[in-house]
């Protein structure tokens, strides 16, 4: 880990474990990038770039043809003088025009990695495990200055890169857009992979060849979205699991975001992310600044499981933070399935009952608790409890919980407002909305406009009084509706462009004063299951529910894909009833407990319903999972069988010293006269024998990788098998 200036070349060459980063100063004024991937020494780098004569294309100076802003692979280009390509900012003058050109001023390379202020970002524990490189722009003429910011981490291969927008005139500015990064590749030779969906049906796998033009994924719905997640890469030709480049881009933010590849005429390829510029407008004061969010980029040449497993590690011990880092998260139940609306304290406390029989160690009540909550038409804001439904109150039931050696956890959905509640009789101008517009309900409900402080500081001291009321240890914190009508009564006419983003700094500052004040509590993020699972979350709150989807077929895509970018420490994962909630298919408890023990585990139905065979084969499930739990949150995930490319699924979990694994096989349907199938495992040591928990037999890991293990015979639709694997000791 370092970063290198040549003041001869004018070249800066950041360096990770694996990776070089690599880019220079054009004529000393524009900087361009030269190379990113395997690492290489700093010998006869400055001849990457030859800008070369173009067609068509408009010059800096007439005496330096070759010189065309359309055609230089910039760090962080404008638009308007030259660069017809995609902008990473426009600035919009006092004379409403929007020419810019940075230009570099000076740098300074600094120990450690800066916070960036009101924003969730990676983290360095100390000095000594990151370097910083400060980059500075300018436009004197615009009086716009701009910071850029690229920091690598020991142990890392990732890039790490931001930017902060600068009033420095005498004219307020208004940012149109203002991206957290720009990336020039010199070819197109790539295939672009991100992950999509819906409701229920979150982060599938899509994977395509780059082609001319643009390319590219967003969301405006004022959240990272189930539909998009702020996460794309491109891929070497024939990139597999193992083999081939893959260069990750991941956007450290949870609110509308944009991220697209560009393949220009000249066969280059240009990427850039950040804050979706639809919608967004910012008024920059003289003295005023602008801080985009952060970009974490990865490169690994060991293929899509590698750069996965980059980004497995860094957030899940650079970007989550607290308690629950690294501590085990405790196997749950909740009764949301189980009774809906419809519960009393006596029926919680014999799910609960339940739940302690089979060793589970945390009860989570779902929504319905508070206000006079009987579906979900009513009472979101009115956070007190409902003492129609719990008459001694929840300090009562979360003791008679407590009292069964069982903790104690709690639903809320602080964002929103029931227009049939107090807190909007008391405030109906709190949400958002736009005057004299109809103030469009999703699930019955508005949002609370947390660009505004006084919002704000009612959800700090409602969420709080509550946490403060009982042995409460953990929070299902929900969002179920995004952004229509976006506009904000405290804020002026030339500000309501920046409404949606002012809402993310409000939610980030209340999320960061809720955990710090509370940090024994495990906070889970959910928003319609899926639907707000970023990296900005979850530095906050280190899981994320991952879909409200929990039928174990589609589940087998909705974590394969969500592990493309976020650890399965980060996946909350439960056995549901049969049939399922959503697609009302019935699968063995079996194959439900396999798929949700590769995340953090739990059960979503009523206990008391089990048969005496049920409560067996659970009380079993729970039992191994507190075996294997820290292996499969802790441990690197190496994905083996897609269920994007046919009938079986397998991915496995591996300890950082290798000394243990846990491989998981899932096939959907049975097929006639089929072979069994071997499975070759990943990430063992070859030179130490491994052996099978189950059966007792002792294998080379070796053999296991390079030869494969035949998997026994599964009789029957929706099998799947759990193979729990320790190193032999001499």
């Amino acid at each position: 880990m370092s970063i290198h200036y040549d003041t001869k070349l004018q070249i800066f060459h950041l360096q990770t474990e694996n990776t070089s980063y690599v880019f220079g100063l054009a004529r000393g004024t524009y900087p361009v990038h030269l190379h990113w991937g395997k690492k290489i020494r700093s010998s006869a780098i400055s001849d990457l770039f030859d800008p070369g004569a173009m067609g068509f294309s408009s010059t800096v100076d007439p005496a330096e043809p070759s010189l065309s802003l359309d055609t230089l692979p910039h760090e962080y280009p404008g638009y308007g003088s030259g660069d017809f390509r995609e902008p990473a900012y426009v600035a919009e003058l006092a004379n409403g025009t929007t020419v810019t050109e940075l230009a570099y001023v000076s740098h300074s390379i600094l120990k450690g990695k800066p916070a960036l202020e009101g924003l969730p970002a990676v983290y360095a524990e100390t000095e000594e495990e990151a370097e910083t490189l400060q980059l500075v722009l300018e436009d004197s003429l615009a009086g716009l200055r701009t910071e850029l910011s690229y920091t690598v981490m020991k142990g890392f291969d990732t890039i790490i890169r931001s930017a902060r927008l600068i009033n420095t005139g005498t004219a307020p500015l208004k940012l149109n857009r203002a991206l957290s990064l720009a990336l020039d590749f010199p070819h197109d030779e790539f295939e672009l992979i991100h992950l999509s969906g819906s409701w229920a049906r979150e982060r599938h796998l899509v994977r395509a060849p780059l082609r001319s033009g643009h390319q590219g994924i967003d969301s405006k719905r004022g959240a990272s979205s189930h539909q998009q997640n702020p996460f794309l890469a491109l891929l070497s030709p024939n990139a597999g699991e193992d083999s081939g480049e893959a260069y990750g881009f991941s956007l450290v933010y949870s609110g509308s975001f944009s991220a697209g590849a560009e393949v220009d005429q000249y066969g280059s390829t240009r990427v850039t992310m950040g804050i979706n510029p639809f919608g967004f407008r910012w008024l920059l004061e003289p003295g005023e600044s602008f801080q985009t969010p952060e970009a974490v980029l990865a490169y690994s040449d060991a293929g899509i499981g590698g750069m996965s497993r980059i980004y497995h590690r860094l957030y899940r011990t650079r970007l989550a933070r607290g308690l629950y880092r690294d501590e085990p998260r405790p196997v749950l139940i909740n009764n949301w399935e189980a009774t809906y609306f419809g519960f009393d304290a006596d029926k919680i406390e014999d799910i609960a009952r339940a739940g302690q029989a089979l060793g589970i160690e945390l009860f989570v009540l779902d929504d319905g608790w508070f206000g006079r909550r009987d579906d979900d038409t009513t009472s979101l804001g009115d956070w007190f409890v409902d003492k129609r439904k719990l008459p001694q109150g929840l300090s009562d039931l979360a003791e008679r919980v407590n009292r069964l050696g069982m903790q104690f956890g709690l639903w809320f959905e602080p964002e929103m407002v029931s227009p049939d509640s107090e807190l909007y009789r008391a405030h109906p101008d709190w949400c958002l909305h736009v005057p004299d517009r109809r103030r469009s309900q999703s699930r019955n409900q508005l949002i609370l406009d947390l660009s505004r402080p006084e919002v704000c500081d009612y959800i700090i001291d409602a969420v709080s009084s509550v946490l403060s009321s009982a042995p409460i240890t953990y929070v299902k914190w929900d969002m179920n509706r995004h952004m229509t009508e976006i506009g904000s009564a405290s804020l002026p006419p030339g500000r309501q462009g920046e409404t949606a983003h002012r809402y993310m700094l409000g939610l980030y500052r209340v999320m960061e004063e809720i955990t710090s004040s509370f940090p024994h509590v495990l906070f889970e993020s959910c928003s319609g299951g899926g639907g707000r699972f970023d990296p900005g979350i979850l530095h906050y709150m280190p899981q994320t529910w991952t879909s409200d989807n929990t039928d174990a077929v589609e589940r087998l895509k909705i974590q394969y894909g969500t592990s493309i970018v976020y650890p399965a420490s980060a996946m909350g994962a439960h056995i549901s009833a049969v049939p399922n909630h959503q697609v009302h298919r019935s699968t063995p408890l079996s194959m439900r407990g396999d798929v949700a023990m590769s995340g953090n585990f739990g059960y979503e139905l009523d206990l008391t319903r089990f048969t005496e065979q049920e409560q067996a084969e659970a009380a079993a499930q729970v039992a191994f999972y507190k075996e294997i739990r820290s292996l499969v949150q802790q441990g690197d995930m190496y994905r083996l069988l897609s269920p994007f490319e046919g009938n079986e699924t397998a991915w496995m979990f591996v300890a950082e010293d290798q000394s243990e694994a846990l491989a998981g096989y899932f096939r959907v349907l049975a097929g006639p006269n089929t072979a069994r199938p071997r499975l070759r495992l990943q990430g063992l040591d070859p030179d130490k024998d491994y052996i099978l928990k189950e059966t007792g037999v002792i294998y080379g890991g070796d053999r296991l990788m390079y030869a494969g293990l035949l998997l026994p015979e599964l009789h029957g639709d929706f099998r799947s098998k759990l193979l729990h694997f320790v190193a032999v000791t001499a």
